[in-house]
């Protein structure tokens, strides 16, 4: 058996983001897209030093920024069931509204949200 160029059931494109408030953006994750938490290193004060979590078939990476590595705004789309539920989860978790979920010229209905972090969210469910 030979050994892999990535882990075992990792996407081969991970998206990094530098956020301000790390661990908020992970519980945001885990609240409105059910992310599983792979991977989670702080270092000596709690910041996040680098994680990885999985939403559906894909993972996402992040860490703190700091003072070599500053926040960087970030625009991210996520397929999920039901757009309509996880945009009011979203905004009932504090996120604030970019656009309310609709369909307009394609097969999908979108919303998008932005969370504390800075990240633009970009929900979508295929309707048509």
């Amino acid at each position: 058996m030979s050994l892999s160029y990535k882990p075992q059931e990792y996407s081969t494109v991970s998206p990094y983001l530098m956020v301000n408030g790390a661990n908020d953006t992970i519980d945001f994750l885990v609240r409105v897209f059910d992310a599983v938490v792979l991977r989670r290193f702080p270092d000596a004060n709690g910041n996040v030093i680098h994680a990885e979590v999985r939403i559906d078939d894909t993972i996402l990476m992040l860490s703190d920024c700091n003072a070599d590595w500053p926040a960087m705004p970030a625009y991210v789309h996520v397929y999920v069931a039901d757009v309509d539920a996880t945009y009011r989860r979203a905004l009932e978790l504090g996120a604030t509204s970019v656009q309310e979920p609709v369909q307009q010229d394609d097969e999908d209905k979108r919303g998008g949200v932005k969370d504390a972090g800075g990240t633009t969210w970009w929900i979508a469910t295929r309707v048509g």
